[in-house]
């Protein structure tokens, strides 16, 4: 027991420390456990009477025990002398950046993949004249790259059209 305590000594863990950490994670362990079994008891009758399916109960008591976790973690995380307000500030800007990321990289995805199936379809070639409707946008196909197709207007303004818009909107074509 004196390897141990000397042990926590040099290397600044205090005893109470790591027992009240012990107790925190047991104390965590019996609650989630009772939470899930009263979840499961009292939502059992909600099957019924609002039509829910089991999977979406076992859904629900999934989130709650993540939540009690991140709970209990993050009193762990305190206890051990961890800023939670730092914590908060650097796991919000991860899911902000991680969130960004994912909607500019399902952008440009979505504009090259809409590129190869124009590519592959061919509903129009450059040259034909193309009408985006109901915005009325109106051009002759000038160019097109992974990201956009250029639409010449009759007034000389060249309108740039994300190619996933082809997928999403009714155009008319006209040959040329």
């Amino acid at each position: 027991m004196d390897q141990i305590v000397g042990w926590l000594a040099r290397h600044n863990i205090a005893l109470s420390t790591l027992v009240a950490t012990l107790v925190l994670i047991v104390a965590a362990v019996i609650v989630i456990l009772l939470v899930n079994r009263l979840l499961k008891k009292w939502l059992q009758p909600a099957v019924a009477r609002l039509g829910l399916r089991p999977d979406d109960i076992a859904t629900i008591v999934r989130v709650i025990t993540a939540i009690l976790w991140f709970i209990a973690l993050m009193a762990v995380l305190d206890l051990w002398g961890i800023g939670i307000g730092s914590f908060w500030t650097v796991f919000v800007s991860a899911a902000t950046i991680i969130g960004a990321a994912f909607v500019a990289t399902w952008a440009i995805v979505s504009n090259m993949t809409a590129d190869f199936l124009l590519t592959v379809w061919r509903p129009f070639r450059i040259g034909d004249t193309v009408e985006l409707l109901p915005e009325k946008l109106k051009g002759r196909a000038v160019a097109r790259n992974l990201m956009f197709t250029a639409l010449l207007e009759d007034d000389g303004c060249v309108l740039q059209v994300p190619n996933n818009l082809f997928f999403q909107k009714i155009f008319r074509v006209g040959r040329s």
